[in-house]
């Protein structure tokens, strides 16, 4: 089954006809899975930004193992060209929620397409949705709502501006919203971020600096089961910097009590740290240090 075809649904069109939907613009949509017909399971792709809102875990996605905290509603998003969905069992389901879907295009020239890979969640997996509280769906469902509204109206000069304002202003609450999820968990985090403290003290300890080179944070986050977005977002939500600058900080704290090692060079430090080019290890201790690793030496 690992080898199923993919299903590939370019359009806003092509979906709303899958679902039974009436187009009311072709660069954009809202979808009320309640009135849709029911669906097979299968593997997608899709060429435009969706964004789920599932009621319930109507068995339409896989969703990971993980344990959520908030059962009212779950967002998942999923940006162009990503893959989601099951392998096709033969069974049908009625699928639950709501869709807001919107192609590239739309928002190509405007403030939100210019911004759109700050809204990083777009590139988390499928199992670190966003949980919402009932008040926070409450929101989510207004701002379907109020472009449902101006989808239904006839379009002129405003219509754009006004569509791309309002996907806008729900994408800027789902950020509000990550930001508290984070917080909520804070307990998961603290696990996640002892972990990932435990994984780079042991990369440094071994042979894998040498034969892997330098600590990358996309290793981290593969190996904590995690993409490397949600990853980088937590880490600098708990700690205040960004996951590769924590890196950094503990490359040079390991390399400060190597330096005073007799038997081993600069050159030796650094290529033992995952280092390709000395001067790229002098450069990052300076940076961080304010002097060069031969200049620390002389100076303690």
């Amino acid at each position: 089954m690992e080898n199923q075809d993919i299903k590939i649904i370019s359009t806003v069109s092509e979906y709303n006809k899958m679902m039974n939907h009436e187009t009311l613009h072709p660069l954009v949509s809202i979808i009320d899975f309640s009135k849709a017909d029911r669906i097979s399971q299968y593997k997608r792709s899709y060429g435009f930004y969706t964004v789920f809102l599932k009621d319930v875990m109507c068995g339409d996605m896989y969703y990971g193992k993980n344990n959520y905290d908030y059962q009212e509603g779950t967002l998942v998003f999923i940006a162009p060209g990503q893959v989601y969905g099951m392998n096709n069992d033969g069974t049908y389901i009625q699928p639950g929620g709501y869709a807001l879907i919107f192609h590239p295009d739309l928002i190509k020239g405007t403030n939100l397409g210019k911004n759109i890979k700050d809204y990083s969640f777009f590139s988390y997996d499928v199992h670190e949705a966003l949980h919402l509280s009932e008040k926070e769906r409450e929101i989510i469902l207004e701002c379907f709502k109020n472009i449902k509204l101006e989808l239904e109206q006839s379009i002129d000069k405003h219509s754009k501006s006004l569509i791309v304002n309002n996907i806008e202003l729900f994408l800027n609450y789902c950020m509000r919203f990550y930001d508290r999820q984070f917080i909520t968990r804070d307990h998961v985090n603290q696990g996640v971020i002892g972990k990932f403290e435990n994984l780079l003290d042991d990369y440094l300890k071994s042979e894998k600096p040498k034969n892997m080179g330098f600590p990358m944070v996309n290793y981290f986050a593969e190996q904590l089961n995690l993409s490397a977005n949600y990853f980088g977002d937590l880490i600098k939500k708990e700690l205040g910097i960004s996951a590769q600058e924590f890196i950094h900080n503990k490359l040079i704290e390991v390399a400060k009590e190597q330096i005073f090692d007799p038997a081993k060079s600069i050159s030796e430090i650094s290529y033992d740290l995952g280092f390709k080019y000395p001067q790229h290890f002098t450069r990052l201790f300076k940076a961080k240090v304010g002097v060069s690793p031969s200049e620390y030496k002389t100076l303690n």
